[in-house]
């Protein structure tokens, strides 16, 4: 169980708990004399609030100080000429596409492209305090689909990427893989969804790149 799921169920768990104890109890929040007992249990339904949504909200995004990257991004590869790819590889730039799903205390990566997907795990995000730019890294496991796996074998890498802003549009970052491949990443965010579930659905609504 991640960090995120960790707090989100146990601040759940024990507002409900408190609620409860203080419904059997006959201490009812319409009655005023008991409203301030209920503050406890508010408490515990904010941190799930904030997690999700309010960190982002404005006045609060300013203080929580987390850039949002939340959404599907276009992200151009670029390999180093001394990576091994093997014969028939593409060699770049490589047009992507990454799927970010985040809340304050979560942050889940999908990078797709036409032969594989790729999801992120242990990712954390780096955001030094007064200094506008953070750093977004994690490490990802490599599924390439079936009729790719002849020369381009699963494998696992780490990916590394820094930001400038509280809701950066534009990025870049670098990559190295088990594979001995290394490279360059240039990102450009496509918009706020994370509904894409293929290469295919994300590539089509990149407008921006197909009316090029």
């Amino acid at each position: 169980m991640s960090q995120a799921t960790t707090i989100r169920t146990g601040a759940t768990i024990a507002a409900t708990l408190y609620t409860g104890v203080l419904v059997v109890l006959g201490l009812y929040p319409s009655q005023f004399r008991y409203l301030f007992a209920y503050i406890p249990a508010v408490v515990g339904y904010a941190v799930i609030v904030f997690d999700k949504w309010a960190w982002r909200w404005p006045g609060i995004h300013r203080i929580a100080s987390r850039p949002w990257v939340a959404g599907t991004w276009r992200v151009v590869l670029s390999p180093s000429s001394d990576s091994h790819i093997p014969e028939g590889g593409n060699r770049g730039p490589i047009t992507t596409y990454m799927t970010i799903e985040q809340t304050y205390w979560s942050l889940h990566a999908t990078l797709r492209t036409a032969e594989s997907t790729s999801r992120s795990s242990n990712a954390t995000v780096e955001a030094p305090e007064n200094s506008g730019t953070a750093e977004i890294g994690f490490l990802y496991d490599n599924k390439p689909r079936v009729e790719h796996q002849h020369r381009s074998p699963r494998h696992e890498g780490a990916c590394r990427i820094s930001v400038t802003g509280l809701a950066p549009r534009a990025a870049v970052g670098h990559y190295y893989t088990s594979r001995l491949t290394a490279g360059d990443m240039d990102f450009a965010l496509l918009n706020r969804s994370t509904s894409y579930g293929t290469f295919a659905e994300a590539q089509a609504a990149d407008l921006d790149r197909n009316l090029n």
